[in-house]
């Protein structure tokens, strides 16, 4: 399949549903939720909540089926993004520039973007419980809420950023490399497919299987970040490049120089796919993006 015309397909069918179910800018907190949709809409490749159909579209391809996720893919988007808010604070990574264009501090100052992020990850839950937007049965939706809960909190994106910063300047094994990215950065991704099989009613095989391809796909994403870091210009990654190094941060190119990080991306990228073995040609998709995170350039 054509990924790079299915990814700005699928990118406007989210961006529409963000569009749709995001606070809109009223008073008297015309300032907050400013900055938090100015985040949200600021860009990006919309990765999760693409994931989230594509797995669920695994399962049901259906136009009602793609119409059932929407709201779950939304509230991804916006807890994908609020982690990016604070991962880009001065007190954290001190980062100036997010998809080529000032980070939300900079223009809102760090008590506005703490904030901006805060009321992203709340809004996410909240949509989410709301039968009349996430139209998903209770079962499942409750099934979901607790996924997303536990990637995005204490003992997954959060614990592994908590992990990162404890962490910097200090040598340490690849397990617990390993470990910060498996919970920093794959927990989300793992959750996004996990959320869209779920939603479109996967049964356990399904979902035990939907969960090999989300790890090893979250490991090839967070490999192929660090190589990009370390290969790319600040242009072609719309934020500062070679910031991992300066931070004093571990990555694979570390441990095991550019050549077999790749290696060990692809390797990753395969199992992915292997995974899918029991899917038929509507997980075409995911073996595509599986593909693409692989070979991204951004």
């Amino acid at each position: 399949m054509k990924i790079k015309e299915y990814l700005a397909e699928q990118r406007a069918v989210v961006e529409e549903a963000m569009d749709a179910f995001m606070l809109a800018v009223e008073e008297p907190f015309t300032k907050h939720i400013e900055a938090m949709r100015y985040s949200l809409f600021a860009g990006g490749k919309r990765i999760r909540p693409i994931l989230c159909l594509a797995a669920g579209n695994a399962i049901d391809d259906s136009p009602e089926m793609t119409e059932k996720l929407l709201s779950i893919c939304v509230a991804l988007e916006c807890i994908h993004t609020y982690s990016l808010i604070h991962d880009d604070l001065p007190a954290m990574d001190d980062d100036h520039l997010r998809r080529g264009k000032p980070t939300n501090h900079i223009l809102y100052g760090e008590a506005g973007a703490i904030l901006a992020g805060d009321g992203l990850l709340t809004y996410a839950f909240d949509l989410l419980s709301k039968p009349d937007i996430c139209t998903i049965n209770a079962t499942a939706r409750l099934r979901i809420i607790s996924l997303i809960a536990q990637a995005a909190g204490s003992i997954g994106m959060v614990g592994g950023q908590s992990l990162d910063m404890i962490n910097e300047n200090k040598e340490y094994p690849i397990e617990t490399l390993q470990t910060i990215h498996r919970h920093k950065t794959g927990s989300l991704i793992t959750c996004s497919v996990l959320t869209g099989a779920v939603g479109a009613g996967a049964d356990e095989k399904q979902i035990e299987a939907l969960q090999q391809y989300g790890d090893n796909i979250g490991l090839a994403f967070q490999i192929v970040d660090d190589l990009l870091d370390a290969t790319s210009t600040t242009e072609q990654l719309g934020k500062e490049a070679g910031s991992d190094a300066e931070r004093g941060k571990a990555t694979y190119p570390a441990f095991y120089g550019i050549e077999k990080t790749r290696q060990l991306a692809q390797e990753a990228v395969e199992r992915s796919t292997r995974a899918l073995s029991g899917f038929d040609d509507k997980a075409e998709p995911l073996r595509a993006l599986a593909t693409y995170i692989y070979t991204r350039s951004h």
